[in-house]
């Protein structure tokens, strides 16, 4: 048996070639992920431990812990602590570290780099182990910087030019002195470095005379658990927090393969998703072989070979077919993982050097999902063909499903898909990520309980195209009949079409949605004619909002500043605003009281409200940094949204209290509303700062719009390996139809149909099959992003259902696409049959 399977498999080359590329490209994918982020994590983790080579302890500030009405002040690194810290027994040096937002232009004046990771910091001296000077020398003052090596390289900056940058807000005009090395994993990444003095890094980052970090090196002779001890024993202990160099590398390790988990995780569902419809083809072709091959099992039965041997030797065939997928998929995988990481070059970012990573378990995971999906997908075929009786199979009676099979087949997939609509629906009626758990189920058994039904649904959906195919003549009719000649075969084939259009369908339907929501939100809350903020998100300087409220043509101005304070026992982050302006700014729906922020009057929003049974009238105590209380009077409760969601209370009875005073944005309205020369006078007022975006509304809608776009395009792209594998499908579908056929198609060439009337017959059976699998794919896409919306609603009030009609028509004319191209060869082989030949064959 073991030699029939064998042999089998190399008799049959051509028919499997198509199976063993549905695998190759699904294991290909696994692979290839595995490889790609096992080598990027590898080198980031090499790169940061670098970057921990002269930290034997570090000490950082303990969190303020807050209690009743009082707001507890944050520790302060200073440089007492400094030198205690640099004094201790066993410390060899002691350096402190300062770090924050730099937006560093290149000549053209563009942002360097992706704003988050536009770093700068403090040069400790002339010496500093941290950073090593490849030219120039160390900066003295305000106005000299260093620049590392490759943000100098990516700009052509060099010594002694000057440079335009800003930190939060105020452009500065400083001149390089210096460029230096460095294993910083940001830079690598494509932002960049930017090195003041310690005093002029204090300054500019909001920390005069104290650190963020204090880096000790131990002497010779001491290990890092000794000096964290020492270090422990002379400081004090509500003030820091210490951790060896060692602890905080293997912390970075964790996170950069945490943060690469995510990636993998999400590649490997992609991955998934192109073997679950590999699956369908698998299991498709060897049920066409084994049913090509039902005299031969038959005879083997008949000659003493049992059910056991004949499921056996189906199941060898598919264990061969499986490995030698797998290990071509392997190989291409590497390939993949490797041409992934060239390409990351060419989007502008770089990764750290080092080797091309293939673990034992990438090369096991390979191995193990080629052999088993194939093997398993094998199984059912292999099992049907072995429970035929010999005599029946040998005249053909098995060639029909029974009455019986196919009520069980169609209760199992009502009762399948019934319960999974249940599940999703009541899914809906959750809120949040509470729903998230019931929808998925409910999901993936629709998805099978409609794979299952997929052969009832077939007649009706496909008879809805006869009177297009009765257009084609008689090559028509024929396409209709023979596409639900083997309803299973064809809905085996057109599911797998339908998961990968599912998908696409209900991301882009989730995608639109949202995206107008969050247009509309916009729209409907903000009637500043500009939002200016920082590039990454960060604080802004409150001269921004001065320069702004100075600047011609403005006629209101507002900041959202950040409050830190204790209210009513809650320790909660206020936004300070422009009590006399910020009404004029936003449109925000008043759900009790009225919209009143001035002195000790606040306004907060619905969520705050709910969450501390507080309501209009209530008064509460509030304590601020500088020790200061107030009892603040709420004036009335707002709705919330994604853009306005906190307690609103008046800059100017709040700012005098605030140590370090920050804005997250700045809300501007013109006299002449939103234009073009309006926008260009408010980036000349700021000095056309590298570092500060100045958008209007659109300018929000085309950010959203881009965001979701290129998060589309993504998913798009790695849907499209699910898309191949379907191709693949209709291929292999079609060809081993067209030689099962191949009698029937020698006697219609013989009573007078032409080698044109055949191609058009499979080319049309073909395009049927891929949009009776569109049809499906986009229905359930639909209903699948409209329940997601449902999740979504409950925390958008502006979210609703867009369909995009458009995109899903073109969604369905590829699927037609996929259609007509999959028939060129199965059409044109078809057309070639020798009639005598094939009239002849059995």
């Amino acid at each position: 048996m073991f030699r029939t399977a064998l042999r089998n498999v190399f008799a049959h080359k051509a028919r499997l070639l198509m199976t063993v590329l549905a695998v190759m490209l699904g294991v290909a994918f696994v692979s290839g992920t595995l490889v790609f982020t096992n080598t990027i994590s590898d080198a980031y983790q090499k790169s940061s431990a670098k970057g921990f080579d002269q930290v034997d302890v570090a000490v950082r500030a303990e969190g303020r812990e807050d209690s009743g009405d009082t707001l507890a002040k944050q520790p302060e690194l200073t440089d007492a602590l400094l030198k205690k810290a640099a004094g201790v027994d066993g410390a060899r040096s002691a350096t402190g570290v300062v770090s924050g937002f730099t937006a560093l232009a290149d000549k053209d004046g563009d942002l360097i780099g992706n704003g988050f990771q536009s770093q700068g910091g403090n040069y400790w001296g002339t010496d500093d182990p941290r950073y090593p000077l490849t030219e120039g020398r160390a900066p003295r003052g305000a106005n000299e910087i260093l620049v590392d090596s490759e943000t100098a390289r990516r700009a052509g900056y060099h010594v002694g030019d000057t440079v335009r940058m800003s930190v939060d807000g105020p452009v500065l005009t400083p001149r390089i002195t210096g460029i230096f090395t460095t294993d910083d994993g940001n830079v690598a990444a494509g932002g960049s470095l930017t090195l003041f003095d310690t005093a002029t890094a204090q300054k500019l980052f909001g920390k005069p005379g104290t650190y963020d970090e204090i880096d000790v090196r131990a002497a010779a002779g001491t290990s890092q658990t000794q000096l964290r001890a020492a270090l422990d024993a002379a400081l004090p202990a509500d003030t820091v927090e210490t951790t060896t160099g060692k602890k905080l590398a293997d912390d970075q390790a964790e996170a950069i393969a945490s943060s690469m988990s995510g990636l993998k995780q999400g590649l490997l569902v992609f991955a998934g998703i192109a073997l679950f419809v590999g699956t369908f083809i698998i299991a498709n072709t060897f049920t066409m072989l084994v049913a090509q091959r039902t005299k031969e099992l038959a005879l083997l039965r008949a000659v003493g070979a049992s059910r056991r041997q004949v499921t056996r030797s189906v199941l060898i065939e598919a264990f061969v077919v499986g490995l030698v997928a797998a290990v071509t998929g392997l190989l291409v995988g590497v390939g993949i993982g490797a041409g992934l990481r060239a390409l990351i070059g060419t989007f502008g970012a770089a990764v750290p050097d080092g080797p091309l990573v293939i673990t034992s378990g990438t090369v096991g995971a390979a191995l193990a999902v080629g052999v088993l999906v194939t093997m398993v997908a094998a199984w059912l075929p292999g099992r049907r063909a072995a429970k035929i009786p010999p005599v029946a199979a040998m005249s053909s009676l098995h060639a029909k499903a029974t009455t019986k099979s196919l009520v069980v087949r169609n209760t199992l997939g009502s009762l399948l898909a019934g319960a999974g609509i249940a599940t999703v629906l009541y899914g809906t009626t959750l809120s949040g990520s509470d729903g998230q758990a019931p929808m998925g189920l409910g999901a993936v058994l629709l998805v099978i309980g409609v794979f299952v039904l997929t052969p009832l649904l077939s007649r009706p959906l496909i008879a809805a195209a006869a009177p297009v195919l009765r257009v084609f003549g008689m090559a028509g009719r024929l396409a209709r009949q023979n596409s639900v000649r083997n309803p299973r075969r064809t809905a085996a084939t057109a599911s797998a079409l339908m998961i990968g259009l599912t998908l696409i369908t209900g991301m882009t339907v989730i995608a639109g949605s949202v995206q107008s929501a969050i247009d509309k939100m916009a729209s409907s809350s903000i009637r500043a004619d500009y939002v200016v903020s920082l590039a990454n998100g960060n604080m802004l300087s409150p001269d921004v909002e001065k320069k702004l409220g100075s600047a011609d043509g403005v006629t209101g101005v507002s900041p959202l500043r950040n409050v830190p304070a204790r209210v009513d026992g809650h320790t909660e982050d206020l936004t300070g605003v422009n009590g006399a302006t910020i009404g004029k700014l936003t449109d925000l729906t008043m759900e009790s009281g009225t919209f009143r922020v001035d002195g000790t009057h606040i306004v907060i929003d619905d969520d705050s409200a709910k969450e501390h049974g507080w309501k209009t009238g209530s008064r509460l105590p509030a304590g601020f940094e500088d020790g200061t209380r107030q009892t603040l009077t709420v004036a009335g409760v707002y709705q919330g949204n994604e853009m306005f969601s906190d307690i609103m209370v008046d800059d100017a009875t709040v700012t005098p209290h605030l140590d370090d005073v920050s804005d997250t944005l700045v809300m501007v309205s013109t006299s002449g509303g939103a234009s073009d020369g309006a926008k260009d006078r408010l980036e000349k007022t700021l000095g056309d700062n590298p570092g500060i975006q100045v958008q209007d509304k659109k300018d929000i809608s085309d950010g959203i719009a881009q965001m979701f776009t290129l998060m589309l395009n993504m998913l798009y792209g790695l849907l499209a390996m699910a898309v191949i594998v379907a191709v693949l499908g209709v291929i292999n579908t079609l060809a081993m139809s067209v030689f099962e056929r191949s009698q029937e198609i020698g006697m219609l060439r013989a009573i007078g149909l032409d080698r044109r009337g055949i191609k058009r017959m499979v080319r049309l059976e073909s395009l049927v099959i891929s949009l009776f699998g569109g049809v499906l794919g986009i229905g359930l896409g639909v209903f699948f992003g409209w329940a997601a919306g449902q999740l979504f609603s409950t925390s958008m009030p502006t979210y609703e259902l867009i369909l995009p009609w458009g995109r899903m028509a073109v969604f369905l004319l590829l699927a037609g696409l996929v259609g007509i191209l999959a028939a060129l060869w199965p059409a044109r082989r078809a057309a070639r049959l020798n009639m005598l030949t094939a009239i002849k064959s059995e």
